[in-house]
């Protein structure tokens, strides 16, 4: 992934309005992210552990979406699968939920995914981040990545479509 400025994420938000994107936490240390493993950068606010954030490429484009999880509940100490990266952790996946873009956005219709409680999934794909247990894949790598990268723009793109 092309590294992004603060300035760059702020201005790609497509889910929340000006002022929001302004007064979002973002990583103070995007200067330090691993880029060059990065599909996509997530991130959780430390101070609302109930939202998170996405920035990605898309169409050439950075595009980036507020999210929002639901409180810790004990159904997540069950093994879960990333919708992502496809990623088995033992309570380490989350429901994160995006209001979609527009108005159907500000009449509270969202969209939900099931993802790495962390955003780590281009880590855990390329096998530089470990959740204890892996289950066995043909895939390489590489194809472990476009994966994941297909799995984040399609996510995107529901956020982003204009009902018809």
């Amino acid at each position: 992934m092309k590294p992004l400025t603060e300035q760059e994420i702020r201005a790609a938000f497509v889910n929340c309005t000006k002022g929001e994107a302004k007064r979002l936490h973002i990583p103070r240390d995007l200067a330090e992210q691993p880029w060059d493993d990065l599909d996509f950068l997530g991130w959780r606010d430390p101070q609302a552990p109930d939202r998170a954030y996405l920035a990605a490429e898309s169409d050439g484009r950075a595009v980036a979406v507020a999210l929002r999880s639901s409180g810790a509940a004990s159904w997540q100490a069950r093994r879960s699968i990333c919708s992502l990266c496809v990623t088995t952790h033992t309570g380490g996946v989350s429901l994160l939920v995006a209001p979609l873009a527009g108005k159907a956005g500000k009449q509270g219709n969202s969209v939900g995914a099931y993802m790495c409680s962390d955003l780590a999934c281009s880590l855990y794909v390329r096998g530089k981040r470990e959740t204890g247990t892996r289950l066995h894949e043909s895939l390489t790598v590489e194809e472990k990545i476009r994966r994941t990268v297909a799995n984040v723009a399609g996510f995107v793109a529901k956020v982003t479509a204009s009902p018809a």
